[in-house]
């Protein structure tokens, strides 16, 4: 199901779930203003979701609604997940998706960071 990304936060969204620890998960990472634990359904040798801690649905919710704290603090995390993998040399790939057509499936932000081999132009699904 896609998701429109401006329509108003879901608090029963699975990340939010998530978030409260209702729905178990891996901690790989967690700070003020993130948390990062494996994609049940990787599609990379490592596929790591990054999810802000406050209520947004997308990028462009996140962009325009979060304070420059919380802006500054996510996007830090998402690096901090990535040098924790050593994954800056060779490289990486970040993917956030927004939107029907974009192909966002749960209306949480979330950064999909794939790595550890070789990724291409594009991801094969």
């Amino acid at each position: 199901m896609a998701i429109d990304a401006t329509q108003p936060y879901d608090d029963q969204n699975v990340f939010a779930k998530i978030l409260r620890r209702e729905i178990p998960s891996t901690k790989l990472y967690e700070d003020e203003w993130a948390y990062a634990f494996p994609d049940i359904n990787p599609q990379a040798t490592l596929h790591v979701l990054v999810i802000p801690k406050g209520p947004y649905v997308s990028w462009d919710d996140f962009s325009a609604k979060a304070s420059d704290q919380e802006i500054a603090g996510f996007i830090r995390a998402v690096g901090n997940v990535a040098r924790m993998h050593d994954l800056v040399e060779p490289g990486y790939r970040l993917l956030a998706n927004v939107g029907p057509h974009g192909g966002q499936e749960v209306p949480h932000l979330h950064v999909h960071l794939f790595g550890q081999q070789f990724l291409g132009p594009m991801i094969a699904r």
